[in-house]
């Protein structure tokens, strides 16, 4: 792998602190107890570890409502606790990359505290978005925007005034339009980059400009989904690339460092975040959001690979993340069933364990064997499930009430991990988790599956590393049509086979280097992938 650009072919390890591993017994994960996972972290291969916010915070929207942007919440330790973690990751061969929130801040972060304090119209007032209401004495909020979580977009302060979120009320969004606030970012960037931080992942970064005319839009959004209208208000603006160089700019003062956007972008649009002085990387969600079908698998991948290439960037592969059902659990669901409600609603008896777990090993030896780089979410290497069924009592997720409890939220792929068979949270900590577990957590701990050569942290093991050897350094793709139910290509001397169909198929010829089953017998079962060593 180029170092320089380590982006470009990297797995990268999401880690949701509050989630990962709890160093101090409080029932929450922290800095301390990462670092003592670090040894788990180079063993399963991974080249970068991608940190969810871990910024003070009121934790109302999971770390995403930051209330200081240079403070580490006590909560997960210390910002000197962060950067014996970066020396430590570095000294391991892993990178670090900070996910950052500049869409909005918190209700509780001084800007917006000094802005409440202060009149309409004020300099404080206009770092964020501020705007008089409709109706005589501005009792109606300013547009019909609706807000990603639920509910209206926008909340009153009591003078006629309405302030801007596009997501939770805690979250107000802030005025891009403001130079101020721009400052404050580079700013910002450059504390962590100082600091040893390889590189951000920018969260909503195709959020931060709005239409200044303010129109209404003409139709409702959908919950946790960005709307891919063309000209939308809020989303996708073209002032965005403006602010997109302003950012690369910063990095480009540091060797080395990179950005990736998590943008709900139309596909003709990705591109465009993607010149030379915007972002490195932009996710790719298209295949996480695809069913397990054949066809729609070829033709995601050929197009997200084609436009990769055509622009010179890298692709993205991703599986799961803190924002979605963990795919164990989605592809184990019958065709057509809505994922999101699906843990509220039902059916229950929709759901095949044992398919979704055979689909997963499969996808986990697709993402691992694409060219570009993979991201792979904590406890996505363990076969981890949705925990679909989490009583409502406990729930975190501001989509729950927003939502008028119509939809449970994400709080089902944020439950702390297991690190041993028992115990109180199974080894997250010596204490219960924030979260419950649910006792299948136990056998399916990170201790248990290490000594078990047919587990899937052992696939995922071996996958990371039989791609450094086999794909990192040429990254040609070539897809082979082997019928209707099956995804198939080649990277040089590599044949890639998954076996989407009914029925198993025949096995290809070839040198097997990896295969998702131990029963070939009857030839590819359904369900499963093999990577196959061709001569030339």
């Amino acid at each position: 792998m180029n170092q320089a650009e380590w982006w470009k072919t990297g797995v990268v390890y999401q880690v949701y602190v509050r989630s990962f591993a709890d160093g101090n017994g409080d029932g929450t994960g922290d800095i301390a107890g990462l670092r003592s996972r670090l040894p788990y972290l180079k063993a399963l291969g991974v080249d970068a570890l991608w940190m969810n916010p871990w910024y003070d915070s009121p934790l109302r929207d999971g770390g995403y409502d930051v209330a200081d942007y240079r403070k580490i919440d006590e909560r997960f330790g210390t910002t000197a606790e962060v950067e014996e973690l970066i020396t430590e990751a570095h000294s391991l061969g892993m990178k670090l990359i900070a996910d950052l929130v500049p869409n909005h801040t918190s209700t509780d972060h001084a800007w917006f505290q000094e802005a409440l304090a202060s009149p309409p119209g004020s300099p404080a007032r206009d770092r964020y978005v501020f705007k008089e209401g409709k109706g005589e004495s501005g009792e109606l909020p300013p547009t019909n925007w609706t807000a990603v979580f639920g509910g209206p977009a926008w909340e009153p302060v009591g003078d006629g005034t309405w302030y801007l979120h596009i997501f939770d009320v805690s979250q107000p969004d802030l005025n891009w339009e403001n130079e101020e606030v721009r400052a404050e970012f580079d700013s910002v960037f450059r504390f962590w980059l100082d600091r040893g931080i390889d590189g951000f992942r920018i969260d909503v970064a195709h959020g931060m400009v709005k239409d200044q005319a303010f129109p209404d839009v003409e139709r409702a959004a959908v919950l946790l989904e960005s709307d891919l209208a063309e000209d939308h208000p809020f989303w996708d603006r073209e002032g965005i690339h403006e602010i997109n160089r302003r950012f690369r700019s910063v990095l480009d003062e540091y060797d080395g460092r990179m950005m990736v956007a998590e943008a709900w972008v139309a596909p003709d649009r990705l591109p465009l975040y993607l010149r030379p002085d915007e972002y490195h990387q932009s996710f790719n969600f298209d295949l996480l959001g695809t069913e397990w079908n054949a066809g729609e698998f070829n033709s995601v991948i050929a197009t997200a690979v084609e436009a990769a290439e055509k622009i010179g960037a890298s692709s993205t592969w991703v599986l799961s993340n803190h924002d979605v059902m963990r795919h164990p659990t989605r592809y184990g669901l019958d065709a057509g069933i809505n994922w999101r409600t699906w843990p509220l609603d039902g059916p229950t008896d929709a759901l095949d364990v044992a398919r979704g777990n055979r689909r997963a090993r499969a996808a986990c030896m697709i993402t691992m064997s694409l060219p570009g780089s993979t991201y792979v979410y904590q406890g996505e290497e363990l076969g981890l499930p949705e925990v679909w069924d989490l009583p409502v009592e406990v729930l975190d997720d501001p989509t729950w009430v927003r939502s008028d409890k119509q939809m449970k939220g994400r709080d089902g792929c944020r439950v702390p991990l297991p690190w041993e068979p028992d115990g109180p949270s199974f080894g997250f900590g010596s204490g219960n988790a924030w979260l419950p577990q649910p006792d299948v957590f136990g056998p399916l701990s990170a201790a248990v599956q290490t000594e078990d050569a047919a587990s899937m942290l052992s696939l995922y093991r071996a996958a990371i590393f039989a791609r450094r050897e086999h794909f990192v350094h040429d990254q040609s793709f070539a897809p082979i049509d082997m019928g209707t139910d099956v995804v198939a290509y080649t990277r040089g001397d590599v044949l890639v086979v998954v076996n989407m169909g009914e029925a198993p198929i025949e096995m290809p010829d070839g040198e097997v280097i990896l295969c998702s089953t131990d029963d070939v017998s009857a030839g590819l079962p359904i369900d499963s992938a093999v990577w196959v060593h061709r001569a030339r």
